[in-house]
């Protein structure tokens, strides 16, 4: 065991839309961040549209006495500049938390629009030293959320040269991009959906080969197979065993990816790195079931990106497909009288093995013994999407705990 750290680095998790957004909170996320339909840089995850709507979710995240923060990453152009004025007054009327922004524009006028507004730099704006740190602290910057180009060394050395009240950030979990900070024009070259303003098509995970100029229509694999190759395509990052690196190097807030992901892959991970986390503050390692938990959720395979000098294959070359093992069956709603009241999510069958996954726990195995409909009459499968239904449990689970089922082994594109 090693010391306790007086440290305690902030959870922040993602939030797509409400369900996701109580997902992270019930399951111990200390902050959130969500996005607009403008200048966020996940464009398909824009849930809050209107002023009420984030309002709302602002008030449901204060209830807890947690954080909002608000992300406003994107690099607008002129034409969009309009309306900024009007979105960060929405913001501050709603009472969010902090602005993440990654344009110099954009943090000069909140500088001068709304001067109290605590200011986070994305990790878009490619912070890579103490310089650029310090010279945005001057500029009113609270926190810096690091490029993920750093190692841990790096991180260090900048946390050491900096103001001590000035906190670092960095991302720990999830899909990675193959540009530097994510700084990518190949999906608006292709597509014309600009990854800058967050419509981005993932074109670094498609396939491809190479023509040759005065062989068209006959192509050529990148390496020896007639698969082709998936040359830009990264892995997901997973850094869970190694939470006592980065409390070393000085880091204020450890951030999980996901505001496209489901509400199921907000509560597992977050739940895992929630233990994780409480485990590396008290100087313990992270406990074992956290491990495993990450990999219930459909995940593209893991490595620990440029944390560590050392070469940890962070592009994956066989293939895009994620790995699949669990679908979500059922959701809690009650539990009582020896039984277990559901929400059915995916089909299931009587007599199933599943685990339940509730706040602050392991997985608990159950069986869905002596099925039942909502007339309490016997049936063998909950085959009806959003059916209320009940299993024979004299385990007694929290209101929206998640029911699963595993799988086996599979790979989805």
């Amino acid at each position: 065991m090693k010391t306790q750290r007086t440290n305690k680095p902030e959870l922040l998790a993602p939030a797509g839309d409400d369900e996701r957004l109580k997902a992270a909170l019930d399951y111990g996320a200390n902050a959130v961040y969500l996005g607009r339909d403008q200048f966020s840089m996940r464009a398909a995850a824009n849930h809050y549209r209107t002023y009420d709507q984030l309002r709302e979710a602002v008030t449901t995240v204060h209830q807890y006495g947690k954080k909002l923060y608000l992300t406003c990453n994107t690099l607008p152009r002129d034409p969009e500049l309009t309306q900024f004025p009007q979105f960060l007054e929405e913001a501050v009327k709603a009472g969010v938390d902090a602005l993440i922004l990654a344009d110099l524009g954009l943090l000069s006028l909140t500088r001068t629009l709304a001067p109290e507004m605590e200011i986070h730099m994305s990790t878009q704006t490619g912070i890579v030293n103490a310089a650029a740190c310090q010279m945005l602290y001057d500029m009113g910057v609270k926190r810096a959320v690091l490029a993920r180009e750093l190692s841990l060394k790096e991180i260090a050395a900048i946390r050491e040269k900096i103001p001590a009240d000035m906190e670092l950030e960095v991302f720990v979990h999830g899909a990675m991009c193959m540009s530097f900070s994510g700084r990518c024009l190949i999906s608006a070259y292709l597509t014309g959906r600009d990854a800058n303003r967050g419509a981005c098509a993932q074109p670094c995970r498609w396939k491809y080969h190479v023509m040759e100029e005065t062989r068209p229509g006959q192509y050529f694999p990148v390496e020896e197979t007639n698969e082709g190759t998936y040359l830009f395509n990264a892995k997901d990052l997973c850094m869970i065993d190694h939470l006592q690196d980065l409390l070393d190097a000085g880091v204020d807030s450890i951030k999980l990816e996901g505001r496209n992901k489901s509400a199921y892959y907000v509560a597992v991970v977050t739940n895992a790195y929630r233990a994780a986390l409480d485990a590396a503050i008290s100087g313990n390692d992270a406990p074992g079931w956290t491990l495993d938990e990450v990999r219930q959720v459909s995940h593209r395979e893991y490595c620990t990106g440029f944390f560590y000098d050392k070469d940890d294959a962070s592009q994956r070359y066989a293939s895009s497909s994620y790995v699949h093992l669990c679908d979500v069956v059922a959701v809690v709603e009650r539990a009582e009288h020896g039984r277990l009241y559901l929400t059915q999510r995916n089909r299931f069958f009587a007599g199933d093995t599943l685990e339940v996954i509730s706040p602050g726990m392991p997985p608990v195995t159950i069986s869905a013994a002596d099925l039942r409909d909502a007339s309490g009459e016997p049936i063998e499968t909950a085959n009806h999407a959003m059916m209320p239904c009940s299993i024979a449990c004299q385990n007694m689970f929290p209101e929206k705990s998640m029911v699963r089922r595993r799988i086996q082994n599979t790979s989805i594109q």
